[in-house]
């Protein structure tokens, strides 16, 4: 495969990437592969393709501008302090963790976002968290924060993950979850690329490119998700993130 193949392989994996983010996370399950298809190393593409797809959760966030609130239990100013300080945490650690040990752990973590979306009335149901404001505000800024550094670390799956987070804290309109999924990812992305960065892992020349894919497929996706039945989108998601598991285990 020449050049010209691998620059369109990773324009249409942005492309793709961008919408899917928009509207259910794992988008990165696409961008990921493409670039360790083109050669670039794993832990270096996750960077890269965290990077690239910045524009394009900002695209998705302004799409959803209209529906955004945030989740019981927490307002918008504490989740853009934590998602800030766990991406932070979450992005240092990947720059010390081998390749080898980046591939075993990734489908788990998907796998377990899955499920947890999958089945997250029931688990509020099992716990008691039937309603907005069932929360307490330091179990709702725990959950946030592991899922924060999960976000800095790996930003595949984090949408998915995200949108069982809120679903567990009791928000039950899936068009807010989104919106406020995707400003959470944009946050995360942000401070994310800039530790990547100073880490040298980046691959701009790739992460660039992509970039102007991966917007238009943000905002059109989002433009899209509007219009979708919710549990058509729920279960959307569901098969998203299984799907991209059994990718990444067939990958070890």
């Amino acid at each position: 495969m020449g050049p010209l193949a691998h620059i369109a392989l990773l324009l249409a994996a942005a492309a793709l990437a961008g919408a899917l983010n928009a509207v259910a996370g794992g988008g990165s399950f696409l961008t990921l592969p493409a670039l360790v298809f083109t050669g670039v190393p794993p832990v270096a593409a996750n960077a890269t393709g965290t990077v690239a797809l910045l524009p394009g959760y900002m695209a998705g966030a302004w799409g959803f501008r209209r529906d955004m609130e945030a989740p019981p239990g927490l307002s918008i100013l504490a989740v853009v302090a934590i998602s800030l300080i766990g991406g932070s945490a979450g992005a240092a650690l990947l720059l010390f963790t081998p390749d080898a040990t980046f591939n075993k752990v990734v489908p788990w973590l998907l796998l377990a976002a899955t499920a947890m979306f999958a089945f997250g009335p029931q688990i509020r149901r099992w716990t008691g968290a039937t309603g907005h404001g069932t929360a307490s505000p330091w179990k709702a800024g725990l959950g946030m924060l592991l899922v924060a550094g999960y976000g800095g670390y790996f930003n595949g799956g984090l949408g998915i993950l995200l949108l069982a987070l809120f679903g567990l804290l009791g928000q039950t309109r899936l068009n807010a979850m989104n919106g406020l999924k995707n400003l959470v990812s944009a946050l995360l992305t942000t401070i994310a690329a800039a530790i990547y960065a100073a880490g040298g892992i980046v691959q701009w020349k790739q992460a660039l490119l992509m970039m102007v894919a991966a917007t238009a497929g943000g905002y059109g996706g989002a433009v899209l998700a509007r219009h979708i039945p919710a549990n058509v989108m729920r279960w959307g998601i569901v098969l998203t993130g299984l799907t991209m598991t059994a990718l990444f285990f067939w990958r070890q």
